[in-house]
C-alpha cells in the first residue's frame, strides 16, 4: 500500500575517531525535524567505518557517523523483529508491551500504549512512515498509531520503493516540523540466504571462492563452559529448516558472512538517495537523523545465524544520531537500550514532552547533563521459540540479559546450567562462560540482584526464575 507517493526516511551509521563530547555546544532548534532511519538484522560492527573497508563498504553510513555521535554500547530490549519494534515505538520493555514474540496476530491500540506517531502528532509534529511496518498496530487505522502518510510493503521487502516515497514526502510543503521513519528491510534476507530460498529483496550474486570471502569471525566457535540451555537452544534452531546451517562448513560461513556485507551496501546505496536528497533541498540543516536497527546477526559466531540469543553480534545494535551542522565524528560508550531510550531521546531533540509513564533516558541528554545521570546496566529479553524439538522437547524458555559497565550475565527459565557472565574487557567474543568459576561468584551475585531489583521496579514476572 504506497501512499501519494509519500515515504521516508533518512539515516544510516558510520564509527568516529573522536573523543571529546561536544553536544552541549550544539544548537538545536526546539522544533527541529527528525529523519529515523532503521534496517533490518545489523549488527553493530558491521559497517566499514567500524571493520574497515576491506570486505564491506558503506559510505553513506559512514556519512552519518561521521557528522553525529556513534553509541558502541546500545543494545536492543529483544533481539527479534516485532518485540523489538514494538519496544522501539512504545517507549516500554517487551514484557510491558506483552509481546516477547514474533506474534503478528497481537494487536494494541494508541489508546492504552500509546504509539511514537501519536506522541509526535499531538507534539505538533507531521508524521510519516515507509517500508517495513511489522508493528502490533493496524496500519489501516491511522488513529491507532498515529501516522499520517504511509507506504507500507507487504511482501517484507522492496527497500528500492521507500527512496522515491521518502523524496516525494520530503519535497511537499511542510507547514509543521516533521517525524519521518524509513524502515528497510535488509540485511535481513539473509535468513532467504542461508535457506536457499530466492531473496525478496533481490539477488546479490554468487559468492566468490571462500579464500576472497571475509575472515570466520574469531569466535566461531562455542564457548568455553557454555550452559546446557545455550547448547539446547542451539541443537533446537539447527534442527529446524528456519537455521539450516548445521552442516555448513568454514567455506560455506564465509560465504555466508560476504553475503550478509553486500545486503549491507545495497541498503545503503539506498539510504544514500534519502540523504543527497536532504542535503540537495537543505533539509538537512534543520534535521536530526537517527540510524539503528531493530537487532543484529550472529554471523557466525559461536556457529549460530540470525538472532534470538544474548551474543554481542546479535544484542549490540547501530546506533547513530547525526546533527546538523555538525561535522566532527565522536563516539559515546554509555549504555542505550534502543527499545526504551528511543522515543525520550527523538522527543528531547524536537522540544516535545516525554510521556510520564516511559522508562526510557535520552540520549541527548546522557550526552549533554551530568555524566553520572545514566545508568550502571541494561536488560534485554528473549523467548527463542523458532526451533525444533531435540529428543522430542521443544525448548522454549524465557530469558533476561543485564549488560553491565564490564560484564554481562543472563539467565534462562529452564536448563540444568542456566547462567552465562562474561568478561567484556578481556573476553569481547564471550568465549568464556564464568559463571561457574569460584574466583566470578561476587560478580554473579551482584548481577543476579541487580537483575531482581529490576524485575521489582518494572514488574516483570521472570522475577519467578531468578537464583536468589
Amino acid at each position: 500500500m504506497r501512499s501519494n507517493n509519500f515515504a521516508g526516511i533518512i539515516g544510516c551509521s558510520a564509527m568516529i575517531a573522536g573523543s571529546s563530547l561536544q553536544l552541549a555546544a550544539q544548537k538545536i532548534e526546539p522544533k527541529t525535524n527528525i529523519v529515523l532511519i532503521i534496517t533490518d538484522q545489523q549488527s553493530s560492527d558491521a559497517m566499514s567505518s567500524r571493520i574497515g573497508s576491506r570486505y564491506l563498504k558503506t559510505p553513506n553510513m559512514d556519512y552519518l557517523a561521521s557528522h553525529g555521535v556513534t553509541f558502541t554500547r546500545a543494545y536492543c530490549a529483544n533481539p527479534l523483529c516485532i518485540p523489538s519494534r514494538s519496544s522501539m515505538f512504545t517507549g516500554l520493555y517487551p514484557h510491558q508491551v506483552g509481546i516477547q514474540a514474533n506474534d503478528n496476530e497481537k494487536t494494541l491500540s494508541s489508546l492504552s500504549i500509546q504509539m511514537m506517531g501519536t506522541i509526535f502528532q499531538k507534539g505538533g509534529y507531521e508524521t510519516a512512515y515507509f517500508g517495513k511496518w511489522h508493528l502490533p498496530y493496524d496500519i489501516k487505522n491511522k488513529e491507532s498509531h498515529g501516522f499520517e502518510w504511509l507506504s507500507h510493503n507487504k511482501s517484507n521487502g522492496v527497500d528500492s520503493l521507500i527512496p522515491d516515497d521518502a523524496i516525494g514526502f520530503l519535497n511537499q510543503k511542510h507547514e509543521k516540523p516533521f517525524l519521518m521513519v524509513a524502515s528497510f528491510i535488509n540485511p535481513h534476507n539473509i535468513c532467504e540466504w542461508a535457506r536457499g530460498q530466492k531473496l525478496p529483496d533481490g539477488e546479490v550474486g554468487i559468492p566468490p571462492k571462500a579464500d576472497d570471502c571475509p575472515p570466520l569471525p574469531a569466535n566461531h566457535a562455542p564457548s568455553k563452559n557454555e550452559s546446557d540451555i545455550v547448547s539446547l537452544l542451539r541443537s533446537s534452531a539447527q534442527a529446524s529448516p528456519m537455521f539450516p546451517v548445521g552442516n555448513f562448513d568454514d567455506a560455506k560461513w564465509r560465504q555466508y558472512r560476504w553475503a550478509y556485507y553486500r545486503m549491507i551496501e545495497k541498503v545503503d546505496g539506498q539510504i544514500g538517495k534519502i540523504l543527497d536528497e536532504l542535503r540537495k533541498t537543505g533539509i538537512d540543516k534543520h534535521t536530526v537523523i537517527v540510524f539503528l536497527a531493530d537487532h543484529g546477526d550472529s554471523q557466525g559466531a559461536h556457529f549460530l545465524n540470525q538472532k534470538t540469543n544474548f551474543f554481542e553480534e546479535v544484542v549490540n545494535v547501530p546506533f547513530i544520531i547525526t546533527l546538523p551542522g555538525k561535522s566532527k565524528p565522536e563516539i559515546s560508550n554509555q549504555l542505550i537500550l534502543t527499545g526504551i531510550d528511543l522515543i525520550p531521546t527523538l522527543c528531547d531533540y524536537a522540544g516535545i514532552k516525554v510521556p510520564a509513564e516511559l522508562p526510557g533516558l535520552s540520549a541527548k541528554m546522557l550526552l549533554t547533563g551530568n555524566r553520572n545521570s545514566g545508568r550502571s546496566y541494561v536488560v534485554t529479553s528473549v523467548k527463542p521459540i523458532q526451533g525444533a524439538p531435540v529428543n522430542g522437547v521443544k525448548p522454549d524458555p524465557d530469558g533476561r540479559m543485564v549488560r553491565g559497565e564490564r560484564y554481562k550475565y543472563w539467565i534462562y527459565s529452564q536448563g540444568t546450567q542456566r547462567e552465562s557472565l562474561f568478561d567484556t574487557k578481556t573476553d569481547p567474543g564471550e568465549m568464556v562462560n564464568l559463571a561457574t568459576d569460584p574466583m566470578f561468584k561476587s560478580v554473579v551475585v551482584e548481577y543476579r540482584k541487580n537483575l531482581e531489583n529490576w524485575c521489582i521496579k518494572y514488574s516483570d514476572s521472570f522475577s519467578q526464575y531468578l537464583i536468589k
